[in-house]
């Protein structure tokens, strides 16, 4: 079984269905039932839609600073850069919060909503 890492970017007042449509596209052909872990900028601690997706789903979210977020490479966003201070935030996220697995889908945008999609490294059975 995979473990998926999802890291996500939305704007002030974005729904949880608008961010769930952004999530089930970006996954394409992979099973929202692998999925881990959510995680986003921590300028994003209150949003109502991100925090009610994760609460209908059962998913972790998980909050990341600035500063985390400048230390990890990524696609560069104009509007991350102007409002977070940071020049992305689905790619950081979903990087940090895998904690060193590959990015498998990079920044994809629908509605309006930021998704990248980040493997986490699997565990070794003995």
């Amino acid at each position: 079984m995979m473990t998926l890492a999802i890291g996500i970017g939305c704007r002030r007042g974005t729904s949880a269905d608008a961010i769930e449509n952004a999530v089930r596209a970006a996954l394409g052909p992979l099973s929202f039932s692998d999925i881990a872990l959510i995680a986003s900028v921590e300028a994003k601690k209150n949003e109502a839609g991100l925090l009610a997706f994760c609460v209908r789903h059962r998913l972790t979210l998980q909050f990341f600073s600035a500063e985390e977020i400048a230390q990890t490479s990524s696609s560069f966003s104009p509007y991350a850069r102007e409002h977070m201070n940071v020049d992305g935030v689905c790619e950081p996220c979903a990087l940090l919060t895998s904690r060193g697995g590959p990015l498998i889908v990079s920044k994809t945008i629908v509605g309006g909503v930021t998704v990248a999609i980040a493997r986490t490294p699997s565990k070794k059975t003995a």
